[in-house]
């Protein structure tokens, strides 16, 4: 018990120290900040959820303290939540079999990976949606104060009017800002699971086997999901901004699922490390081809590409001995 305690001091003081070090204004802070939650996911999958949880609590009310109550609330809500649930379903699993051996522990099924991603894009959205409602209560406030805080990055003076073509960029990047917000909020979240996962993995504490990321599926009804979402986004007005919040976050989960989905139709290949490695660096280097991920992403959701090229590769079962 006494462990467990001194482990979570340390997860929350390391993921407190790594989201406050944004007020440095340092570039390497920005890196930091978005790793803040892996010390809290790794306590949670290597020494249990409620070590991870007391850690984020302590963390939460430290920040609170030296900074101010909001400061510690932004932390409870975006990043320690997020952790300890997280955490908790990548360790939640249910009996599903007797033992396959006397003294054996009973077969287990554990959370599937497309659910959790599923949450990691409700996490995404939530926070985003969260963030935006700060800075104002209708679309209007909400995209005139973005206006204001890109003009001052881009060092625009005020009651200077830009060009007709940078008036075009900015507007571009104020539409697209609450999607790509969602987007990496989406994308950072998975990261830090995954190098948890492999953190605990390499340290002989994971208690569970490591996940088959090829299987990977969204539930069936993530798609009427994402179509009622779509719908939404033509609504105009602060509905149609959470609504793309939320199509990006589901789009990025699609995506995601995508890579599995490439990595299952690549199997028989024989330059298969070769090509993996050409799209991922593809992907790096330019970012936009990631839609043709998202799109492969749907379209096994709705074709059933992996279970129809598995049925076509699978061996046949062997024939049983006379």
């Amino acid at each position: 018990m006494i462990a467990n305690v001194l482990i979570a001091l340390a997860a929350g003081c390391a993921s407190a120290l790594m989201f406050a070090s944004i007020a440095s204004g340092a570039l390497i802070s920005l890196v930091l900040f978005y790793l803040s939650p892996l010390p809290l996911m790794v306590a949670a999958m290597g020494w249990g959820p409620l070590t991870a949880a007391l850690g984020g609590t302590l963390a939460a009310l430290a920040l609170g303290a030296i900074f101010s109550s909001s400061y510690g609330l932004a932390f409870a809500l975006t990043i320690a939540l997020p952790a300890w649930w997280l955490g908790h379903l990548a360790l939640l699993g249910r009996e599903v079999g007797p033992p396959s051996a006397p003294g054996a522990p009973p077969a287990l099924e554990w959370y599937p990976l497309g659910r959790i991603l599923i949450w990691i894009a409700a996490f995404a959205a939530l926070t985003t949606i969260g963030a935006l409602l700060t800075l104002g209560l209708d679309a209007a406030t909400i995209t005139a104060t973005l206006r204001r805080g890109l003009l001052r990055i881009l060092g625009v003076k005020d009651g200077t009017t830009p060009s007709s073509g940078a008036e075009t960029v900015i507007d571009a990047l104020i539409a697209m800002a609450p999607a790509a917000a969602a987007i990496i909020t989406m994308l950072t979240l998975t990261l830090n699971l995954w190098l948890a996962g492999k953190v605990t993995a390499t340290s002989g504490r994971l208690h569970r086997p490591w996940p088959d990321m090829k299987a990977a599926a969204l539930p069936p009804l993530t798609l009427a999901a994402l179509a009622f979402a779509l719908a939404i986004c033509f609504a105009g007005g602060l509905p149609a901004i959470m609504a793309q919040i939320v199509v990006a976050a589901l789009m990025m989960a699609y995506a995601l699922v995508g890579f599995a989905v490439l990595h299952t139709l690549t199997l028989a290949l024989k330059a298969r490390p070769l090509w993996l490695s050409c799209t991922y660096a593809i992907m790096l280097v330019f970012g936009w081809p990631v839609v043709a991920m998202a799109a492969l992403g749907l379209a096994d959701a709705i074709f059933g590409l992996r279970q129809r090229y598995l049925q076509r590769h699978t061996p046949p079962p062997l024939a049983p001995h006379p």
